[in-house]
């Protein structure tokens, strides 16, 4: 082999090992970006539930002033002459019980729902908090396909994909609040707050 062909071969062996250090660097901010991206979109809909409960109460809120402000009008009404007033003295009872109570207890029917739902929807914890918190009550690594398959059982109403679940333990990974451990080609996530333990021989891929 000559010179010259030797040096080819090693020119295109260091292009090859510098692709695949770049391609490798790509992937991991893809899935940065992608983990920071689905943060954001959680955030945004959580803030879309708040507005839409927000948006109710206020509209709860302007019935309720819109019957105080007729119920104002009405006594403020000047009286009918006298002939017309002694002629249906039950119509003007029945005014008032529809002007004062009805409206009252329609208030009350709107705004209590709309609370109800403001509470049940500012409790409701992220994706983030529910992995962190799995991984706190584990004592032993797991897969991100065994966090996905738990955190759906326990949550069935938030359609939980092992994807999302993965990218978002990578993402903790880069903000060292958990940590990962390789055993093969089977990855494993702990909490950052245990001292590394090592991964099951027995596991799946995550």
């Amino acid at each position: 082999m000559s010179e010259s062909t030797t040096q080819a071969t090693e020119l295109t062996s260091q292009y090859i090992n510098q692709v695949a250090s770049d391609l490798e660097r790509n992937a991991k901010e893809q899935e940065r970006v992608t983990a920071e991206i689905t943060a954001l979109q959680e955030q945004l809909a959580a803030l879309k539930r708040d507005h839409t409960v927000l948006v109710n109460m206020q509209q709860a809120l302007g019935v309720a002033a819109t019957v105080a402000e007729t119920a104002d009008t009405d006594s403020a009404t000047v009286p009918s002459p006298r002939k017309k007033a002694t002629a249906a003295p039950g119509a003007r009872k029945q005014a008032k019980k529809a002007t004062g109570e009805q409206p009252a207890a329609k208030e009350r029917s709107a705004t209590k729902p709309a609370a109800k739902n403001a509470a049940a929807k500012t409790d409701q914890p992220t994706l983030v908090e529910l992995i962190r918190r799995h991984l706190a009550e584990q004592n032993e690594p797991r897969s991100a396909a065994e966090i996905a398959t738990a955190l759906g059982q326990a949550h069935p109403e938030r359609g939980i994909k092992t994807n999302v679940v993965r990218t978002t333990l990578e993402n903790l990974v880069a903000r060292a609040q958990a940590q990962r451990t390789k055993q093969g080609t089977s990855v494993f996530y702990t909490t950052a707050n245990l001292p590394g333990p090592a991964a099951p021989k027995d596991g799946t891929a995550g």
